[in-house]
C-alpha cells in the first residue's frame, strides 16, 4: 500500500497534516531524520505510517509509560499488532514480549530506553527484523535541555547492532542548541533530514495576568470560557485546594497528582476525557500523550520553570483547531521567588553528597553493593526522616539521576502478577479438597493464557467482575493459594521506586561531574530568564516570542493574544496623534515642563498613546526631555 492508502485505511484521513508526507518520505528513503511538530502536530504518524509500508518492526523508544501504553492500545483498536516493554513487568513477560517481537508478525515494539542495554533486549535483538527506530521525546537526550535523561544519551549505541537502519527522532519543543545536541548524541549521517513545523497555533490565544487573587481570575476565566479545561498547579496541595475552591464555586472538577494511586490516576483521567469532569485541577505529571481535541482553555495558575514545559502544556488546548485560550496567571513575588530558584534546584556537592549518604542508609544498602536493586521509596517520608529540607532532597536526587547513579520513577505502576507453580494433577486435587476456591481458580485459568509458564499480570477487580464475587473475597481467596502453595502472587506496586545503577560508593570515593552539573545549572538560568521575559513583556505577540525561542522566526503576530489585542487598543488615528501632538506643544509653548505635570495635566488620554507620539516627537528631534525629566521643544 502507499503511504496515502494507509493514512486512509487506519486514520481515515486523505491527506497528510504539514510536513507530515515529507518526513514520512525521508524516513522511507532511509535518512536520519529530526521532526519538531508542535504539541497535536501529529509526531506519532510519522513513524507509524512509513514502519507499516516497509516490512518489519518499528521500534519505538519512549520515556513515557502512560504514553507507550496509550499508543499500543490505539494501534491494536486500528487492528495493527504492537507490542510494549517497560520497568515493572516481570521478567518472564518481558522474555515472551521480545520473543514475539523476534518471531511474531509485530509492527511495533515500544521500549523505554533503560530496557535496550539489558542482556536480554540484546540476546533477541538480532532476530527482531527492524525497519526504524523511532525517538520519540528526543530532546531528553540533550543535557544543556530542560528534561535530561541520561538513559537517552545511550540510544546512539544501538548503532552498533543497526547500523544502516535509519532514525526518527521527535520533540515537540528544542532549541537551536538542543536540535544539534539531539543530532549529534544520536551520530547522524551526513545524509540527516531536518523539518521543523511552524510553532504558530493560529487558533490559541495566549493570555497573561498579574493578578492580585488568582481565585477570582480563575473563576472569571473559567465562567467566561465554556467546554473542557485543564489548569496546572506546581505542588500536589494546590491541586486539590483549587479544585475545591472550583468544586465550591458549582464547577465540575476533580484534581491529578502523581501521589494518587494508578487506579485513581486512571479514573479522574477517564471521568476528565470522557467529560464526566469538566476540569481538571493538576500537576504536570498529567497530560502527556492524552489526545483531547476541544480542550477550551488550559491555566497556568503557577509560573512554570520554562518555556518548553509552558508551551507543551498550554499546547494541549484547542487541539481541533476552534478557538481556545492559554492563560498564566503570576504574581510579582513568584517572579522573585523564579530567580532564587538556581540554588535550590542546584545544591552544592557537598550537599548532594549527605542526601546521597542519607538515602544509602535509609535503604540499608552496604558500601560497594546494590547496583541493580529497586526499592519503594516516599522521598518525603525519607526527607523527614533524615531531617533533610525536601526541596534539598528532591533536587538532590534528580541530580544524582542526571549523574546515572540512580534512577527514581515517582509515576510506577506494576500490575500483580500470578503463575501457577503446582503441577496440574496436584491442582485437580486441591480443587476437589476446596471447593470453595474452584471458581477463583476456574477464573484464572479461562481469563490468563499462559498463566501456568510464567508470571502473568492480572487485575484483581476484572477478575472478580468475571467470576461474580466480591473483591474483598477474591484477594482473600488468593492469598490463601498462594499460601497453599498452589500460586506464586505478587501484589501489585503503585508505590515510587528507586533503583541504584551502580554500587553504593564509599564515602571518600564520591563524585559527580561538576563541570557538566554547572553548565546545566547556567542553562536552566538562561530558560528562567527567558520564561520571565515571556511573563513581563507588553508588548511583542506572545505567540511570536514563543515561536522566536525555539528559532521560529517568520511567525507573524497573531492578532489574539493579550499583546497583540492590547496594541491594537492603543493604534492612534490621525486625528489622535494631532490632538496629543497639539496638547504637548500647547503645554510647553513657553517654558519647560515636568513630563510628569505633563501627564497629570493631559486628561482623557491614555498613557500609553502618549508615550507612543512623544517618543515620535522624540526620534523626529522635536522635543527633548532633560535628565531632570523636563520636556521641552528643540
Amino acid at each position: 500500500m502507499t503511504i496515502h492508502q494507509i493514512l486512509q485505511q487506519y486514520w481515515g484521513y486523505d491527506a497528510f497534516r504539514p510536513l507530515q508526507e515529507d518526513i514520512i518520505n525521508a524516513v522511507l528513503e532511509g535518512k536520519d531524520t529530526l521532526a519538531l511538530l508542535p504539541t497535536g502536530g501529529g509526531k506519532s504518524v510519522c513513524f507509524q505510517v512509513p514502519a507499516l509500508a516497509k516490512d518489519g518492526l518499528c521500534l519505538v523508544i519512549s520515556p513515557l509509560i502512560a504514553l507507550m501504553k496509550d499508543q499500543v492500545q490505539n494501534l491494536k483498536n486500528k487492528g495493527i499488532p504492537a507490542l510494549s516493554v517497560y520497568s515493572g513487568m516481570p521478567f518472564l513477560e518481558v522474555k515472551k514480549t521480545l520473543q514475539n517481537a523476534a518471531h511474531g508478525n509485530y509492527k511495533f515494539l515500544y521500549v523505554s530506553p533503560e530496557r535496550l542495554e539489558t542482556n536480554l533486549f540484546l540476546e533477541y535483538l538480532p532476530a527482531m527484523n527492524i525497519n526504524l527506530i523511532a525517538v520519540d521525546e528526543a530532546h531528553c537526550i540533550s543535557q544543556w535541555g530542560y528534561d535530561f535523561r541520561p538513559s537517552y544519551a545511550r540510544i546512539t549505541r544501538l548503532r552498533e547492532y543497526l547500523p544502516s537502519i535509519p532514525i526518527l527522532a521527535l520533540t515537540a519543543s528544542a532549541t537551536a542548541t538542543v536540535q544539534e545536541d539531539i543530532c549529534e548524541k544520536l551520530d547522524f549521517s551526513k545524509n540527516q533530514q531536518r523539518f521543523q513545523q511552524s510553532f504558530e497555533r493560529a487558533n490559541l490565544s495566549y493570555s497573561v495576568f498579574n493578578a492580585a487573587s488568582k481565585q477570582n481570575k480563575l473563576l472569571e476565566i473559567l465562567n467566561n470560557v465554556k467546554g473542557s479545561a485543564i489548569v496546572y498547579c506546581k505542588s500536589r496541595r494546590h491541586t486539590k485546594d483549587v479544585a475545591d475552591l472550583l468544586l465550591m464555586n458549582k464547577i465540575n472538577a476533580g484534581y491529578y497528582h502523581a501521589g494518587l494511586s494508578n487506579e485513581e490516576r486512571n479514573k479522574r483521567q477517564e471521568d476528565w476525557i470522557n467529560n464526566n469532569t469538566r476540569v481538571m485541577t493538576c500537576t504536570n505529571a498529567f497530560g502527556m500523550g492524552i489526545d483531547k481535541p476541544n480542550v477550551r482553555v488550559v491555566v497556568h495558575y503557577d509560573v512554570p520553570d520554562c518555556l518548553e514545559n509552558y508551551y507543551q502544556e498550554a499546547g494541549r488546548a484547542g487541539r481541533d483547531g476552534k478557538r481556545a485560550y492559554a492563560v498564566l496567571l503570576y504574581n510579582d513575588r513568584e517572579l522573585q521567588d523564579l530567580q532564587l530558584q538556581s540554588s535550590i534546584r542546584y545544591p552544592e556537592k557537598e550537599e548532594i553528597k549527605t542526601v546521597y549518604t542519607a538515602v544509602m542508609n535509609y535503604l540499608q544498602v552496604a558500601a560497594g553493593s546494590g547496583e541493580g536493586l529497586s526499592y519503594d521509596f516516599d522521598l518525603a517520608t525519607f526527607a523527614a526522616a533524615f531531617k533533610i529540607n525536601i526541596l534539598t532532597a528532591t533536587y538532590a536526587v534528580k541530580t544524582l539521576e542526571q549523574e546515572n547513579i540512580l534512577t527514581f520513577n515517582e509515576v510506577f505502576f506494576k500490575p500483580s502478577t500470578i503463575v501457577f507453580i503446582c503441577e496440574k494433577n496436584e491442582l485437580n486435587e486441591f480443587e476437589q479438597q476446596h471447593p470453595q476456591l474452584e471458581l477463583v481458580i476456574k477464573g484464572l485459568l479461562r481469563s490468563y493464557e499462559g498463566i501456568f509458564d510464567f508470571a502473568t499480570a492480572i487485575y484483581e477487580t476484572q477478575l472478580a467482575n468475571f467470576i461474580h464475587k466480591k473483591l474483598p473475597d477474591v484477594l482473600q481467596q488468593l492469598q490463601v493459594l498462594h499460601q497453599s502453595r498452589i500460586i506464586d502472587y505478587s501484589f501489585r506496586k503503585d508505590k515510587p521506586q528507586l533503583t541504584l545503577l551502580q554500587n553504593r560508593m564509599y564515602a571518600d570515593s564520591f563524585m559527580i561531574n561538576l563541570s557538566d552539573y554547572a553548565q546545566r545549572k547556567l542553562n536552566f538560568e538562561k530558560r528562567v530568564k527567558a520564561i520571565t521575559v515571556y511573563v513581563q513583556q507588553t508588548i511583542q505577540c506572545r505567540s511570536r516570542t514563543i515561536a522566536a525561542y525555539f528559532n521560529d522566526i517568520n511567525v507573524k503576530a497573531c492578532g489574539i493574544c493579550d499583546n497583540c489585542i492590547r496594541q491594537q487598543d492603543l493604534q492612534i488615528s490621525t486625528e489622535e496623534f494631532a490632538l496629543i501632538t497639539g496638547e504637548i506643544f500647547q503645554r510647553i509653548s513657553e517654558h519647560a515642563v515636568l513630563y510628569k505635570e505633563l501627564l497629570k495635566n493631559l486628561k482623557g488620554i491614555r498613557k500609553e498613546k502618549f508615550w507612543k507620539v512623544f517618543n515620535y516627537l522624540q526620534a523626529e528631534k522635536k522635543i527633548c526631555i532633560s535628565k531632570e525629566g523636563m520636556i521641552e521643544k528643540i
